[in-house]
Formats: structure tokens, C-alpha cells, sequence
């Protein structure tokens, strides 16, 4: 069992929140992760190993929908202007001498374990500093989660944003944190430069030309790291939406306003066409729920479809992984490529595909 002073908490503090944490085993090693944000935690916190080693979660980073007067309102100091990538959120620590890879959730990964050690050199990092944890996104394709495909990446890659101290979640200053990431060759998010908190026009130029390039948007940071700010593109909203309504039924009603009111927010603060945005958001929404309830009605199977590359070891301990969190998994193709096995899979989406298979047959809408 842990003690209060792994996630730096008293002892009413400590106990309050680890009875909300749950058990899981990665290679035999029991560990316990927060599923949720609760109290002074964040999301995905973690006690490895029966030494329970603590690993921080990755705190929520607020949202600015309009970058004036939000930028001024939420910073004080010069701030840092960082890409927001598009892929999936990954902690890695070294614990008890081997690196392990944990999803925002706080769930051991096989595959993301995998890919950090087999494809990064964390061992002079973790020499140097072994109480750090190293935050970022894994991008491109041939990943089990994420289907976003930057043009310059040719595979799953891992992108380091953030560095925090691993107990206690303190984040290192940014500069500090770049030239460290530098110091050890550890890939890392692009920076666009430091500004003023009235740069607005400036940031707005940045997020501009992400737009145009299909990008997702920036992550706006105070010096010491301690205050974040994030924005994303019209590009990134009209994805999400997509990518929502061609699986209707497994998103909330929450994910859907939230874009749409980023969206109008942003139609307001660059005064731009409503029609011509509205057309494009229409189209994000509808086409894709057009497709998805035609594939039903031609007993097509609904899901996410993704290709993983790696030893088959670790394919085979992926796709148990994933069978094990409750998914379905068809496999589409499987084959064997210069020693690796190469899959692509399809997660289903019963819900979608049930309830959309049920109202195609008559039954009625009861909400």
C-alpha cells in the first residue's frame, strides 16, 4: 500500500482519493490507476509495482474560446506558444529500472511501452533526473488509438510537451524543459516563440496557418509551465465532428456542444461567413452519420479502423490488451512484414451499430 507522501497529500487527503483508484496487471506487475479526476488528483494517477511508485496524472488544460480577451485574462507574463498535436495523450516513467508507458487514463500500454522503448533513448534522461516523467502525444499512423495521419510522419511517432515531476506533478519551467528534451535527443512539440499576452494577433496568425494545414491548433504556456491555455483550429472541430457522427451513438451529447460553440465563438471573433461555415459544419456532421446509417442498413459492421506494426509478441499482447478493456476486435489482416507483424483491426461499435439497426427496423426514439 502507499503512503501520503508519494502524491506529496496529507493522510486524510491520500486515503479520500485511493479508494477511488482500480487494479489492473501489466506483465504480472500489479499496479493502480485514477480513472477520474478526483480531488486533488488528476486523471490517470498512478501506484506501480508493490513498492507503489507514484506516477502523477496529467492535469485538464482549460480551453480559450475567444484568444482576446481570453489570452490576457489567463496569463500575467510572457507565455510560450506550442503545436497541439493530434494523437494520443502518453506518460512514461522508469520504475524499478524499466521505462513503462501509461494512456491518459493511467493504463499500462503494451504497445505505447514498446514503442518508447524501442524507439527513444530515455536512459540518459532518466539517469540524470529518474523522479521525472515525461509527458507528450503519440502521432501518425499505424497506432491502435488514434487515426489522424500527419503527411511528415511515416508511422507511430512519440512527441514530448511537458516534463513534471513524477510524485508530485510539479512541471518543470519550459525553457528549462526544451533544453533538456535537447540535451538528450528526446523528440518534442514544435515551439512557435515566446509573446506578450496582448500578442493576440500574432497567436491568431499562428493558429491561422495551422487551419489552413489541417492542424489541430497551439497550447499556450506561462514560463514555469504552471498556467496552460489551449486552442484549436476549425480544421480540428470539423474532424471531431466528423469522426463523432460517423459513430453517433458513442459520443455525448456534451462532445457535440462543446465543438459547435467553438466554432461559433470563433465564427464571431474572426467575423467571418456564417453560411460558408455553416455549409462545412453541416457537411461534418451530416455526411458522415449518412454513411454510417447506410453501412448499417447494408449489414456492414461499424467500428475504428486502425494498423498496428510491431514484434508479434507485442501485436498479440495489444490486441489481448485491448479484448480485455471490453472491445470487440475484428481482425482485418494480418501478416508478417521483415520480422513485424502488421495488423489492421476494427474496434465495433455495437452501440451504434444496434441502435441504428433497431430505428432502421421501426422501433421508435424514446428520448
Amino acid at each position: 500500500m502507499g503512503n501520503s507522501q508519494q502524491f506529496g497529500l496529507g493522510d486524510e487527503a491520500f486515503e479520500a482519493v485511493t479508494e477511488h483508484f482500480e487494479t489492473r496487471y501489466f506483465r504480472g506487475t500489479r499496479y493502480r490507476y485514477l480513472p477520474d479526476y478526483r480531488g486533488p488528483l488528476d486523471r490517470g494517477a498512478v501506484l506501480f509495482g508493490p513498492e507503489d511508485f507514484p506516477v502523477c496524472g496529467y492535469p485538464k488544460i482549460p480551453r480559450a474560446l475567444l484568444l482576446d480577451p481570453g489570452v490576457p485574462e489567463q496569463f500575467d507574463g510572457p507565455l510560450v506558444v506550442e503545436e497541439k498535436l493530434n494523437g494520443y495523450n502518453a506518460r512514461v516513467a522508469r520504475l524499478d529500472g524499466d521505462v513503462v508507458a501509461f494512456t491518459r487514463s493511467g493504463i499500462a500500454c503494451p504497445f505505447t511501452t514498446y514503442l518508447v522503448r524501442s524507439r527513444l533513448d530515455l536512459d540518459g534522461l532518466f539517469d540524470a533526473r529518474p523522479d521525472l516523467v515525461v509527458c507528450g502525444e503519440v502521432i501518425g499512423p499505424e497506432n491502435p488509438y488514434t487515426q489522424y495521419a500527419y503527411p511528415d510522419v511515416e508511422s507511430a511517432t512519440f512527441r514530448a510537451f511537458d516534463l513534471r515531476e513524477r510524485p508530485t506533478g510539479d512541471p518543470l519551467p519550459v525553457d528549462r524543459r526544451r533544453d533538456l528534451l535537447d540535451r538528450y535527443d528526446v523528440p518534442q512539440t514544435r515551439s512557435f516563440g515566446t509573446y506578450a499576452p496582448t500578442a493576440t494577433d500574432a497567436i491568431a496568425g499562428i493558429v491561422d496557418e495551422l487551419d489552413a494545414e489541417g492542424r489541430e491548433g497551439i497550447v499556450m504556456k506561462s514560463k514555469d509551465g504552471r498556467t496552460q491555455l489551449k486552442y484549436t483550429t476549425s480544421a480540428s472541430t470539423e474532424a471531431d465532428l466528423a469522426h463523432a457522427f460517423s459513430l453517433p451513438f458513442e459520443y455525448g451529447q456534451s462532445f457535440v456542444f462543446q465543438r459547435l460553440l467553438r466554432e461559433a465563438f470563433r465564427a464571431v471573433e474572426h467575423d467571418v461567413d456564417t453560411t460558408e461555415r455553416a455549409n462545412a459544419v453541416g457537411e461534418a456532421i451530416l455526411e458522415p452519420l449518412v454513411e454510417t446509417i447506410e453501412a448499417v442498413d447494408d449489414g456492414q459492421p461499424v467500428g475504428q479502423e486502425h494498423t498496428v506494426r510491431a514484434p508479434p509478441r507485442i501485436v498479440t499482447e495489444l490486441l489481448s490488451h485491448l479484448r480485455e478493456q471490453g472491445l470487440t476486435i475484428d481482425v482485418l489482416d494480418d501478416e508478417t512484414n521483415a520480422g513485424e507483424r502488421v495488423v489492421t483491426f476494427r474496434k465495433r461499435m455495437r452501440s451504434t451499430e444496434d441502435k441504428t439497426k433497431a430505428y432502421l427496423d421501426g422501433h421508435p426514439v424514446d428520448y
